[in-house]
């Protein structure tokens, strides 16, 4: 398979990374020679310096025989035209584009993007994305990191064990699997001290570590609560950016939970009164700067359970969640671009921080494998993933019990879904054909872990 990345940046580079490693042939496109030569000169992979959307660019990066085009850069424009042009002028049969701006997304249901207006496959929308994640971690409270799975039957949790009160302190994984209160949960990764790993069965939990569990969704604040979190869903919510992703998040919260009671603080006078009117009565929105003590107060920030901060600015996003954690705010969800801040985010007493990039990448990782894969969500980037996938006949997963199958160790099936049903798996059960199983996969495994779902990427070419 060969793919061509235009956009060099941390989303293009690490997607092309991501690629790379496991075998596939990409070629990365940028006006920047600098990210060019970087990403030549550390990766497994070609860089080109042009313009993505010039024909002559895809020519040089040999786009006549490509199989998918990735478009990421930072022009929503440049990545439809680059489409456009791998589709009408070298035939590329799968086109990804990222589109930001609300106006062209609101055509995407009118035919817009069809192979005969502008033929783009797939849309990716991190702005809505981040907005939906956001959502389903309100919905449970507690937990860094919440993403539904098999239709909405399973989650996946991220859990911060905080205190030596927590029930789980000191156990090992495989009594707390035995326990009651833990029924319908599986441990599949841990991070302690930086170090991400797959914990086995006699690793004990310790204070400090961000434990990553599969579990039914009726089972979830069941399963929140023995790990010592009861925290109540936000009814006062204070949203700190007025951009797109805080006006999604917004009309997704007033659609899902009407309930909750929202203050917006936007910076920008025009744009305030844009989300104002946008919204319409039932939301408030202030104008003014969210680092202002007065402003805070103004927003009642000590009486919210939550404060989501997601302007464009990652020094306001994070400065504003510790303030407002500071005057009495319970929980902080914050949205940080760069990498190298996520590190300092738990030590200020950050609940929560969402990365456009890791969403990104998580959606384009899915798409481009796709075959048996249904969902994908990235861990860390130098870790590994949990995937969703649908057993087929040519599985080697369906040849004898999960026990004596002899899985990898950066392997973990951590759930199986059958006709509906939510399975947590033995070592004596029998995988069937038609089995969705939810399972975490290390990096340095991945290409293992295909070859035993049977997975097979498209050859497109």
């Amino acid at each position: 398979m060969k793919v061509i990345v235009c956009g060099a940046g941390q989303v293009g580079t690490t997607i092309a990374r991501h690629l790379a490693s496991e075998g596939i042939s990409v070629t990365v496109i940028d006006i920047d020679p600098q990210l060019v030569r970087r990403v030549d000169e550390s990766y497994d992979v070609r860089g080109v310096v042009g313009h993505a959307s010039y024909p002559a660019t895809l020519r040089k990066a040999d786009a006549r025989d490509a199989d998918i085009i990735i478009a990421v850069t930072g022009s929503d424009e440049v990545n439809m035209v680059a489409c456009q042009m791998a589709y009408s002028l070298f035939g590329i049969k799968r086109r990804i584009a990222r589109l930001r701006h609300a106006g062209y997304l609101a055509q995407d249901s009118s035919g817009l993007y069809t192979v005969e207006h502008l033929p783009v496959d797939i849309i990716i929308s991190p702005e809505i994305e981040i907005a939906d994640g956001i959502a389903w971690r309100l919905r449970t409270p507690g937990a860094f990191d919440m993403v539904p799975m098999a239709g909405g039957l399973v989650e996946l949790l991220g859990i911060h064990v905080e205190s030596t009160n927590s029930p789980v302190v000191g156990e090992r994984i495989c009594d707390i699997a035995g326990q009651a209160d833990f029924e319908g949960m599986s441990v599949v990764a841990c991070i302690r001290k930086g170090r991400s790993f797959v914990p086995d069965a006699h690793d004990r939990i310790e204070v400090g570590d961000d434990v990553y569990v599969i579990v039914s969704a009726d089972k979830a604040k069941d399963t929140m609560a023995a790990f010592g979190h009861r925290d109540r869903e936000a009814r006062n919510l204070v949203v700190v950016g007025g951009g797109n992703v805080g006006l999604h998040l917004v009309q997704k919260l007033r659609r899902t939970t009407p309930s909750v009671n929202i203050k917006i603080i936007e910076h920008n006078l025009e744009r305030a009164r844009y989300v104002s009117d946008e919204l319409g009565g039932g939301v408030i929105v202030l104008h003014g700067d969210a680092l202002d003590q007065e402003m805070l107060e103004e927003a009642q920030t000590s009486l919210a359970e939550t404060i989501v901060a997601v302007t464009n600015d990652d020094e306001t996003n994070i400065f504003a969640s510790v303030l407002a954690k500071q005057v009495g705010c319970k929980r902080a969800i914050t949205l940080v671009n760069k990498r190298n801040y996520e590190a300092l985010t738990p030590a200020l007493g950050i609940d929560a921080v969402v990365s456009p990039s890791a969403v990104t990448i998580s959606t384009v990782l899915r798409h481009v494998r796709r075959g048996s894969i249904a969902a994908l969500h990235t861990l860390r980037e130098d870790f590994g993933e949990v995937v969703e996938a649908e057993l087929t006949e040519e599985s080697r997963l369906l040849r004898r019990p999960l026990g004596k199958l002899g899985l990898p160790p950066g392997m973990r099936i951590g759930m199986v879904v059958r006709d509906k049903q939510v399975i947590v798996p033995t070592a004596e059960m029998q995988l069937l054909a038609g089995d969705h199983i939810v399972a975490l996969v290390t990096y340095s495994y991945l290409r293992l872990a295909e070859a035993l779902l049977g997975t097979r990427r498209d050859r497109l070419g």
